[in-house]
C-alpha cells in the first residue's frame, strides 16, 4: 500500500478482479451533497501477456466482476424479491435524534440478477445527529433457499475495500449452505467506493505516489518523502476536509448498527474479514447486547499503534516469502540454488531498482523499488497453490529476462488501477485516512528513522517500504475521540475469532490477542499460509463457520484446521 502504509486488503485479493462503479465518484471541494445513486459494477479487463492471464485465471476466476453486473445465480434463488424492506419498530434501540434513522425504509432496486441495492441515511457526525445526513450504499444478494432466516452482513476488509463488491460477488464470500439461508449484504463504509468517498489525489499524482521512493536513505530522497507525504495530506484536507474526522471505525460500526435495524435483524449476524473484524469488535464494544453470530476472520488487533502494526506485517510478510522461497528452490528458482544465494538476488534485484527501475510494457512507468514490493507481496495473500506460481512466473520474467512487466501488473491488480491509467475506488486513499484517524501516531523524523533499522532487521526484503508509512499521519489534520484499547464486548452472544498461522496481512498473533480482548470469543486456528481462513481450502474450517452462522452453535473450546 501507498508509502508503507498498513497492507490491510480485502480477503478477495486471492480470488477478485476489480469492478468499476457505475460513477466516478472522484470529486474536489470538499463534502459532497448526499445523492440517490446505486452501483451498477462492470468489470475491468487485465490487459496482460499470456503468462499472467494464464497463472491468474484459477486465483481470480472466484470473485471475477460481470461487466453487467449479472454473473449466473443459483437456480433457487427467491424470485421477485420486495422492492422495500419493511419500516422496522426500533426506536428502543436508538439514541436520541437517531430515531427517524433507525425506523428507515429501505429501498430497493434491480442493479444486476438477483442482486438488489439500495442507500441507507446516515448522519455525518454523530455528535450531531439532526445535522448533515450523508447516504452509504448497500447491496443484497437475497437468499437462495424458501426458509430465510435474516441478513449476514459481510466486510472485506481494507480499510478501503468494497463491501458491495464483495457482496455482488456472494459465492466468495459465503458458502452455498448459508447463502441459502440468509441474505448476503454488503456496504461500503463512510468515505470508501460509492459512499461519499474520501478523495486526495488524481490518479496521475496517484501514479507518482505508489511508486516513489521509500528509503529515505539521505536527507534528499528523505525530503522528497516528507514533501509527498504533504501533498497527500493537503489534497485530502482540499477534497475531502469535511469528511475527514468522521471516517473512523467506531463511525463505520454505528453505521452498520442502522443498516441491521433498517433491514428488520434484532441482532447483527456479521462477517468481517481482515480490517473488517475492526469494524466487528469495535461493533461488539459498542452495542453488545445487539451481537448475534458474529465471525471475525484474519483478525486485527485493536490494542497495536500504528508502528506495531506496520513492524507485525513486515514480519508476516517475511515469513510467508521464506515459505515461499522454500518452496522456490525445489523448483527452477529464478532466484538461485540455495537460500543465501536467493536472498542476496533478491535485495541486489529490489536495490537495483532505485537507480535503474526495470522496463515494462508501458514505457511511462518502469518498475521502481515500490511497484515491485506491491507486485510480490500480493501472491503472497493468495493459497500456496496459486500465489507460489504466480510470483515464481512474475520473478522469473524479471530477472531473466528483464522484464518488469508481470510484476507491475500484479501491482496494479493489488492497487485497483486499470491499464488505462485509472484507479477503481479509492482504496489507496482511503486506506491512510482511516488509519491515521483509528490509529493516530507522532512519530518524528529521527524516531522513524530509528525505527527503519528494526524494520530492516525484522524484514530484510520489506521492512524498508514499511518502517516510513507513519510520517502521513505524523501531521494528520484531525484526530479521533475513540478508545480502541477498551474494547472487550462484555455482554455478546458468542463470537468466533480466525486466525491462520501464515498470514502475513494479519499475523496469527493478533487473532490470538483479539480472541482474549473479547469476552465471549472462542479462536479457531488454520494451519496454513493464506490470507484470512473461511473458504480458503479446509472443509474443517468452512464446516465449523457454517454450522455457527446457520445453527448459532459456535466451538465448545479453542479449535485448531489444517
Amino acid at each position: 500500500m501507498p508509502q508503507g502504509q498498513r497492507v490491510w486488503l480485502p480477503p478477495g485479493v486471492r480470488g477478485r478482479r476489480r469492478c468499476r462503479n457505475a460513477a466516478d465518484t472522484r470529486q474536489g471541494g470538499g463534502l459532497r451533497p448526499a445523492r440517490r445513486r446505486h452501483p451498477g459494477g462492470r468489470g475491468a479487463v487485465v490487459n496482460s501477456r499470456t503468462v499472467l492471464a494464464a497463472i491468474l485465471t484459477a486465483a481470480f476466476a472466484a470473485a471475477a466482476c460481470s461487466s453487467t453486473g449479472t454473473e449466473p445465480q443459483d437456480p433457487s434463488v427467491q424470485e421477485d424479491p420486495p422492492d422495500s424492506t419493511p419500516v422496522p419498530d426500533a426506536t428502543e434501540d436508538a439514541a436520541e435524534g437517531l430515531e427517524a434513522l433507525y425506523t428507515q425504509s429501505l429501498e430497493w432496486d434491480e442493479c444486476g440478477e438477483q442482486q438488489l441495492c439500495s442507500t441507507l441515511d446516515v448522519p455525518l457526525d454523530y455528535d450531531e445527529p439532526a445535522g448533515q445526513q450523508i447516504e452509504i450504499t448497500v447491496l443484497r444478494v437475497p437468499a437462495t433457499g424458501d426458509d430465510p432466516i435474516g441478513s449476514l452482513i459481510v466486510n472485506p476488509g481494507g480499510p478501503g475495500a468494497s463491501g458491495v463488491e464483495y457482496a455482488r460477488n456472494a459465492h466468495a464470500a459465503a458458502s452455498e449452505q448459508v447463502r441459502e439461508r440468509f441474505d448476503i449484504v454488503g456496504f461500503d463504509p463512510r468515505g470508501v467506493g460509492q459512499s461519499v468517498p474520501v478523495d486526495c489525489l488524481d490518479d496521475e499524482q496517484l501514479d507518482e505516489f505508489v511508486a516513489q521512493d521509500m528509503s529515505a536513505e539521505d536527507d534528499e530522497s528523505l525530503a522528497e518523502l516528507e514533501a509527498s507525504m504533504e501533498q497527500f495530506i493537503q489534497g485530502c484536507e482540499d477534497r475531502s476536509g469535511d469528511l475527514l474526522p468522521h471516517i473512523g471505525t467506531d463511525n463505520v460500526a454505528r453505521d452498520m448498527d442502522i443498516l441491521r435495524s433498517a433491514l428488520g435483524d434484532e441482532e447483527l449476524t456479521y462477517l468481517g474479514k481482515s480490517y473488517g473484524t475492526f469494524v466487528g469488535a469495535v461493533y461488539a464494544d459498542l452495542f453488545p447486547d445487539r451481537v448475534g453470530r458474529m465471525v471475525l476472520d484474519g483478525a486485527v488487533d485493536p490494542l497495536l499503534d500504528s508502528a506495531e502494526v506496520a513492524l507485525g506485517q513486515a514480519e508476516g510478510f517475511q515469513e510467508a516469502f521464506d515459505a515461499f522461497l522454500d518452496w522456490c528452490l525445489e523448483q527452477d528458482c529464478p532466484l538461485g540454488t540455495s537460500e543465501e544465494e536467493a536472498r542476496d538476488n533478491l535485495d541486489e534485484f529490489i536495490s537495483g531498482l532505485e537507480d535503474n527501475p526495470l522496463p515494462t510494457d508501458d514505457e511511462q512507468r518502469p518498475l521502481t523499488g515500490p511497484l515491485a514490493f506491491q507486485g510480490i507481496i500480493l501472491p503472497l495473500y493468495l493459497a500456496t497453490d496459486e500465489g507460489y506460481p504466480t510470483l515464481l512466473s512474475a520473478l522469473d520474467a524479471a530477472i531473466n529476462d528483464d522484464d518488469g512487466s508481470v510484476l507491475l501488473q500484479l501491482a496494479d491488480l493489488y492497487l485497483n488501477r486499470t491499464p488505462e491509467g485509472q484507479y477503481e475506488g479509492n482504496q489507496n486513499e482511503a486506506i491512510i485516512a482511516v488509519n491515521c484517524l483509528d490509529r493516530p501516531t507522532d512519530v518524528t523524523v529521527d524516531e522513524a528513522r530509528e525505527m527503519a533499522e528494526e524494520f530492516e532487521d525484522a524484514s530484510p526484503i520489506f521492512g524498508q517500504f514499511m518502517a516510513w508509512g507513519d510520517l502521513a499521519c505524523d501531521e494528520w489534520p484531525v484526530e479521533s475521540d475513540y478508545d480502541r484499547t477498551q474494547i472487550s464486548g462484555t455482554g455478546a452472544d458468542p463470537i468466533l475469532v480466525l486466525g491462520t498461522t501464515g498470514d502475513p496481512a494479519t499475523p496469527f498473533e493478533w487473532a490470538e490477542s483479539l480472541a482474549e480482548q473479547l469476552d465471549s470469543a472462542t479462536l479457531l486456528t488454520y494451519d496454513a499460509f493464506v490470507h484470512t481462513a473461511y473458504l480458503s481450502g479446509s472443509d474443517c474450517v468452512d464446516d465449523t463457520v457454517d454450522e455457527y452462522l446457520l445453527e448459532g452453535t459456535p466451538p465448545e473450546e479453542d479449535l485448531v484446521c489444517t
